[in-house]
C-alpha cells in the first residue's frame, strides 16, 4: 500500500521547508506523492518540480486559494496545475496580493500601537519570497512571547473581532473553483470544519459540486473522529 500527502506548504508561504527539502522528506517518509499548495503563490513549483525529478515522489502542482463564501474565508487547493498556468495564476492573484499585504501591514500597525512590540519588515524578511500571512504574523507574536501558541494568536489577538485585523477582499469560492477548472486542474475543499459547521458545509456544497468541485479533505489532524 502506498500513501501521498496532497497539501502541504513551503516557505514560500506558511511552511518551514523549502520546496526541493519537501520532497527529501517525502522520499524518507515512503510517500509516493506530495502536493505542493502554498497559499495563494505558484512560486515554489519550480524548485519542487525540479527536485522531484528522478526521486521515487511523484510532485504534485498545486495551489491554496483563499477565497470568500458569504462572508466566511474558505480554502480551494487547485491540484496538478500545469505549468504554462503559472503565469495568469500569478497575474491573477497580484490584486489580492495587494490588499493582502495592505491588511497584514494594517495588522502589524495596529498590534505595535497596542503594545505589542512587532516589526513588520522584520516579519516580511523572514520568509523566501516576502510572503506574510497571519499565521507568520502568530509565529512573531509567539516568539515574542505574546501568545503561547499559533492557534492561541488566531482565537484571540489575530480575530477579526479582537478590532486588529481586517480581512482583505477575498476572490469568491465558487468563482474560484470553476477558474480551477477552467484550466484542467482538480478542485478540492481543504479543512472544511476549520471554517464551517455541519449546517454550512451542507449549503456550501451542492453548488460547488455543480461548479465543479473534485474532493474534500476529510484527514485533517484537528478534527474528531466524528468530523473525519
Amino acid at each position: 500500500m502506498s500513501f501521498c500527502d496532497l497539501h502541504v506548504h513551503s516557505n514560500y508561504s506558511d511552511g518551514t521547508c523549502a520546496p526541493a527539502e519537501l520532497i527529501t522528506l517525502a522520499e524518507g517518509a515512503g510517500l509516493s506523492a506530495l502536493a505542493l499548495c502554498d497559499h495563494n503563490t505558484v512560486a515554489g513549483l519550480p524548485d519542487f518540480l525540479a527536485a522531484a525529478e528522478g526521486s521515487a515522489v511523484e510532485a504534485v502542482p498545486g495551489i491554496e486559494f483563499s477565497t470568500d463564501y458569504r462572508g466566511t474565508e474558505l480554502h480551494i487547493l487547485g491540484l496538478f496545475i500545469r505549468p504554462e498556468y503559472y503565469a495568469p495564476i500569478t497575474a491573477m492573484m497580484a490584486d489580492y496580493h495587494r490588499r493582502k499585504e495592505q491588511s497584514n501591514i494594517d495588522l502589524v500597525e495596529n498590534l505595535s500601537r497596542a503594545g505589542y512590540a512587532i516589526d513588520y519588515a522584520a516579519i516580511k524578511t523572514s520568509t523566501a519570497d516576502g510572503f506574510v500571512n497571519r499565521a507568520i504574523i502568530a509565529a512573531a507574536l509567539m516568539e515574542k512571547g505574546y501568545v503561547d501558541s499559533i492557534q492561541a494568536a488566531f482565537k484571540t489577538l489575530l480575530k477579526p473581532s479582537h478590532g486588529y485585523y481586517n480581512p482583505p477582499k477575498r476572490p469568491d469560492a465558487y468563482e474560484t473553483i470553476r477558474f480551477i477548472k477552467s484550466i484542467g486542474a482538480a478542485a478540492v475543499l481543504a479543512h472544511p470544519f476549520l471554517n464551517l459547521d455541519e449546517a454550512g458545509l451542507r449549503a456550501f456544497l451542492p453548488e460547488a459540486v455543480a461548479c465543479g468541485l473534485d474532493g474534500m479533505e476529510v484527514l485533517y489532524p484537528k478534527f474528531t473522529p466524528e468530523q473525519t
